[in-house]
């Protein structure tokens, strides 16, 4: 793996692993980066910089690694952060739209849930993620609150590989392409 752009101060400590989870599939594990105390407290700090002038009512966060950031930086925003789960995680009657997406490696579906006392439309939200590669997972999800009546006004992740995508509109601390 090559980095063409580093935002992070601390030590990357990112493990790859061929043909995971299928033949042909190079799984980036950034496990390590939560691990270590120091990076990911830089991390959510980097993100809450970015944040930190933009009107946003809550942070949403695909599973499952999504959900680690998203919470941890909903909490230093003072917002909520809504979980997008893979389907049949949430009871029915707490889901507010199924969707499907494309994997890099296969398709699933997505559920959206209800918010508590309010609906998706005029609000504004903002995507995180761990990983971007060909951005599929943020642009169904986009869609999704879009088609609810909802406002993106950002996406952000901690990695994006370049080579896999061509978008220039997503906040990244470590761009990378795969060797």
């Amino acid at each position: 793996m090559k980095i063409l752009k580093n935002k992070l101060k601390s030590e990357l400590n990112i493990r790859t692993e061929k043909n995971f989870p299928i033949q042909g599939i190079e799984f980036i594990d950034i496990t390590p980066l939560i691990i270590q105390k120091e990076t990911i407290k830089e991390i959510i700090q980097k993100f809450k910089e970015e944040l930190r002038n933009k009107k946003i009512d809550y942070i949403v966060a695909p599973e499952a690694r999504g959900f680690l950031f998203g919470v941890a930086i909903a909490e230093q925003l003072g917002i909520g952060c809504i979980p997008v789960r893979k389907k049949g995680k949430l009871p029915p009657t707490a889901v507010e739209v199924v969707f499907d997406y494309e994997k890099e490696y296969g398709k699933d579906k997505l559920e959206l849930p209800k918010l508590v006392n309010t609906t998706y439309e005029n609000k504004n939200f903002y995507i995180i993620d761990d990983i971007y590669a060909t951005g599929n997972t943020i642009k169904a999800i986009s869609n999704a609150i879009e088609n609810l009546g909802g406002n993106i006004v950002g996406k952000g992740v901690v990695m994006n590989i370049k080579e896999l995508n061509q978008d220039n509109d997503i906040f990244s601390l470590l761009d990378v392409e795969e060797e």
